[in-house]
């Protein structure tokens, strides 16, 4: 029995290890091996190939240490001042961790400034040069607030309000508080003013659901950091969309979404951020982004809008419309989707944005609100938000009917969440 068992043993190996191969694979063995080989070479490649394309893209979009370089040099040659530059550029207190940018031209970064999570954005053009070029030696202070005036008029509109965004704009300049405002100082506010996110943040800092600004340096500048940066926590980065179905990345989104009454929450908050923007002390804005990537929520599922980069105000809107020449709707289009009709007998775009704001929120909030929601709930909040999505932006409807959308989904999610633990 003992000489038996070592037979056994290989009798079994050979049938585990040879019998699923046919004779004629078996004699063609070392050629199999040859071809595994040559498709584990070009798996090898291929994988090499997507990491030096990443990588690329990766040094091409993440030049946060040229950025701080550049206002370093600036700031030590005193030709800009501001509240985080001794903090980035002496003290090296205000640290850059990860990078999220997604433009070569507008770095944004993941920071730690005095052991708190914040977000620095800075931009690298090629105007850089020129960025500092006003105001000039020998401009009065006056002259100044003249200079803020009438750049804040083009860019917000004629508001009766606009006194007011100057005072603050003095006030966000005057970094040590001594009353004065430095050249220095002066070159950099008119910096960050040109910034297209900069007017719309400075014009909600006191809204609730707007980003608030901490300190800048130059054009650089560090915002709060909105915990959960977006609705949806899975982001397919663009280059693996295609070998990932749309449908298994929207269940991962809705396994990973937080508990129901926590979303609606947050849609009251976003709600409220409509109202915010629509008709403000600084006149109305447009969001002509509203995607999931640019709102967001903090721990306790406060909506905060994480970028306003997308934000515009209705008069550089309603500039960039105006006289443009068109063929199609497509045409006048600012932004991502804020679009107005071409008319086309005279080819040339109207200024009203057909989508308002609260219906692009809503066509948003389909994805986001609906499953999960209770039973109870479900057909009303639908036909709600069915009914939301077809508003239009005409003048007509902007003003009663918006209203009344508006606060009837405000009104049906708080009745639901208003004595719980979630509200």
């Amino acid at each position: 029995m003992r000489e038996r068992m070592p037979r056994n043993l290989r009798r079994l190996m050979h049938l585990v290890l040879f019998c699923p191969l046919s004779k004629g694979l078996q004699s063609r063995l070392p050629a199999v091996k040859v071809k595994y080989l040559v498709v584990a070479w070009l798996g090898v490649l291929v994988a090499s190939w997507v990491i030096y394309v990443q990588y690329s893209s990766y040094s091409e979009l993440c030049r946060g240490h040229v950025c701080t370089m550049l206002i370093c040099e600036h700031y030590r040659r005193g030709i800009i001042s501001g509240s985080v530059c001794k903090s980035l550029c002496e003290e090296k207190t205000l640290t850059l961790q990860r990078c999220l940018s997604t433009s070569p031209a507008h770095q944004v970064y993941s920071a730690v400034w005095r052991e708190k999570a914040v977000i620095v954005k800075c931009g690298i053009e090629d105007r850089d040069a020129s960025l500092y070029d006003k105001p000039t030696r020998g401009t009065s202070m006056d002259e100044f607030r003249e200079m803020l005036h009438s750049f804040l008029k083009d860019s917000l509109g004629e508001q009766p309000s606009l006194g007011s965004l100057v005072s603050r704009v003095v006030s966000l300049a005057d970094v040590n508080s001594d009353g004065k405002v430095s050249l220095a100082e002066a070159k950099s506010v008119w910096a960050l003013l040109q910034i297209d996110e900069f007017v719309p943040m400075l014009a909600l800092q006191d809204k609730e659901h707007a980003p608030r600004l901490l300190g800048f340096c130059g054009h650089l500048y560090a915002t709060e950091r909105v915990a959960n940066g977006a609705l949806f926590r899975l982001d397919v980065p663009p280059w693996l969309q295609p070998l990932v179905p749309e449908a298994l990345s929207n269940a991962l989104n809705r396994w990973l979404a937080p508990a129901w009454p926590r979303r609606a929450r947050i849609t009251i908050g976003l709600l409220e951020f409509v109202e915010e923007v629509f008709h403000g002390a600084y006149g109305s804005f447009y969001m002509c982004d509203a995607s999931p990537s640019r709102v967001g929520y903090n721990a306790n599922y406060d909506c905060k809008i994480a970028d306003l980069g997308s934000v515009a105000s209705e008069a550089a809107v309603r500039a960039f419309l105006r006289g443009r020449t068109c063929q199609t709707n497509a045409d006048c289009t600012f932004g991502r989707d804020c679009t107005a009709t071409c008319d086309r007998l005279a080819k040339q775009c109207n200024t009203e944005v057909v989508q308002p704001n609260l219906a692009k929120v809503c066509a948003l909030l389909r994805d986001f609100l609906l499953f999960g929601a209770p039973a109870d709930l479900l057909d009303d909040l639908d036909r709600q938000l069915r009914t939301c999505v077809t508003l239009s932006g005409l003048a007509s409807q902007m003003e009663v009917h918006h209203s009344l959308v508006l606060n009837n989904l405000k009104t049906l999610l708080w009745k639901k969440i208003s004595d719980t633990k979630y509200s």
